[in-house]
């Protein structure tokens, strides 16, 4: 059967009905995010290629098989409890696909959030959950940035009532300040910050601790994954795939690309082993962001560096030598152009001398530090 191919403007119902469709064998699998080469060739029991930036800001087109989505999805449910869920992010996104699925094996069809996302549009799909839903938890996943929304309106009891009325609200997509899961406590929020990546089906550990069925360890101070939730590999890239995905005397193990530890069972991120932030639940590639921003007058020799942000996680900022009037805005469109909205520096800052090692390369780590 043919694929159906959706875009980041697709209609969540349009991509639930597919989804739907595909796991119930009558449709064929389903692409988000982009078209790929030979989709006819997918392996048997796909049910989704989720085309992402990935760790390197490169497309990647990951293949989830309807097992992977099961194992995720039932994961969750043992972990959660059953209920109906909210969907607020879009389904083309591995996090929005796990609420369809969880849908779809729960047998009925999540309460969609309708355009942007702010407050009111969130109390108007959590009334209509009560409606449809009656009695049943209440289960969303948001990104940090859509939390905060709601936290900056936390002074209309409509919203905190609203709020409340999950069970658990989801965060992912990126680390989740502290500040903010603090404000969401004295709330009476039930957050939950989830781990997990495209590769992983979705979130693979609630609160550091790894979902039923999941294998976490630490070889050479990356963090890696095992369990029946891991995608097949990247659609059209066999060298990534075994290169991300590797055996270990018979298990299959994710190389996730993050430092981090396991204590006591609990898993602990640490940061990329990369040279990659995530704003917003985006991956963003530092490296094509700077190439862009040194195309710029001016910024020929600016170096892009991560800084931590409270409503976005992490945002990318320029370091110069000298600013000059309207360089942040002649950066701002580079990068936009080249990586997206999300790869605009929030900043510049200017940095005399910019530390440079031996080589005469920029000291990634010294500047990092004295931002």
């Amino acid at each position: 059967m043919s694929p159906a191919v959706f875009d980041a403007d697709a209609d969540p119902r349009d991509v639930y009905a597919a989804v739907k469709a595909t796991f119930n064998g009558s449709g064929g699998p389903v692409l988000l995010g982009g078209e790929i080469s030979r989709a006819d060739e997918l392996p048997a029991g796909t049910i989704a290629v989720v085309t992402t930036s990935g760790s390197t800001g490169e497309p990647k087109s990951v293949v989830l098989s309807r097992a992977a989505l099961t194992a995720s999805a039932m994961s969750t449910m043992e972990r959660l409890g059953e209920g109906a869920w909210m969907l607020a992010l879009p389904a083309t996104y591995v996090a929005g696909l796990q609420v369809l699925a969880r849908s779809v094996i729960a047998g009925h069809e999540p309460t969609y959030l309708d355009g942007h996302f702010t407050a009111d549009a969130f109390i108007r799909a959590a009334s209509e959950m009560a409606r449809v839903a009656p009695g049943a938890p209440r289960y969303t996943s948001l990104v940090p940035a859509q939390l905060q929304t709601l936290l900056e309106e936390a002074e209309d009891p409509a919203v905190v009532g609203a709020a409340r009325s999950f069970a658990a609200i989801l965060v992912g997509g990126q680390a989740l300040p502290e500040a903010m899961a603090e404000r969401a406590r004295e709330l009476s929020l039930n957050v939950v910050r989830t781990y997990g990546s495209s590769e992983t089906a979705g979130g693979c550990a609630y609160d550091q601790a790894p979902l039923p069925n999941v294998n976490v360890r630490v070889v050479d101070g990356e963090l890696q994954i095992s369990g029946p939730m891991l995608a097949d590999g990247y659609w059209g890239n066999e060298a990534l795939t075994a290169a991300t995905f590797v055996l270990d005397d018979g298990v299959r193990w994710y190389r996730t690309g993050d430092a981090g530890s396991v204590d006591d069972g609990l898993v602990s991120v640490t940061g990329r082993i990369d040279n990659v932030l995530i704003s917003g639940g985006v991956n963003v590639s530092l490296d094509r962001v700077e190439r862009a921003v040194r195309s710029v007058p001016g910024a020929e020799r600016g170096v892009i560096v991560a800084a931590d942000d409270e409503r976005w996680g992490q945002v990318p900022v320029l370091v110069v030598e000298s600013d000059r009037p309207g360089l942040i805005g002649e950066v701002r469109a580079a990068a936009e152009g080249a990586v997206g909205v999300a790869g605009r520096p929030a900043r510049i800052v200017v940095m005399v001398p910019l530390p440079t090692l031996s080589s005469g390369k920029p000291d990634r780590r010294t500047i990092a530090a004295r931002l």
